[in-house]
């Protein structure tokens, strides 16, 4: 399983990024598909998820009403857009995939980054 991240960058305060996770190297009807972040000193966090086949989301309460996670099953791709960024948003962010139900992720992107100017 490979699991490719991109669409990270600079922008200030109030602007808007959409991240991509392109999966491959299996078929991901059963996985759900996660966003995390890590910023400078601070343990890693959930972000958003989206469950392959429902598309059921769930989110951290900090990016309610601000991120939308979404799929794109022809393209094996998971898109996290995120807007009115603040500059607590400033982390790598992470994809990851995991089986439903083993209450885990077991495979990683590489990360982007994100910094959001004030």
């Amino acid at each position: 399983v490979q699991l490719q991240a991109s669409g990270g960058g600079l922008v200030q305060a109030g602007g808007s990024l959409r991240l991509s996770c392109a999966a491959s190297g299996r078929t991901f009807s059963s996985y759900v598909m996660g966003w995390f972040r890590q910023a400078p000193g601070k343990e890693r966090e959930f972000v958003a998820a989206i469950r392959w086949s429902t598309g059921s989301t769930y989110y951290a309460d900090s990016v309610k009403g601000r991120f939308t996670i979404s799929r794109d099953n022809a393209k094996n791709t998971v898109y996290l857009q995120m807007n009115n960024l603040k500059p607590e948003d400033t982390a790598v962010y992470y994809c990851a995939a995991g089986v439903v139900g083993t209450g885990g992720y077991h495979y990683w992107g590489q990360g982007t980054q994100v910094t959001v100017s004030s």
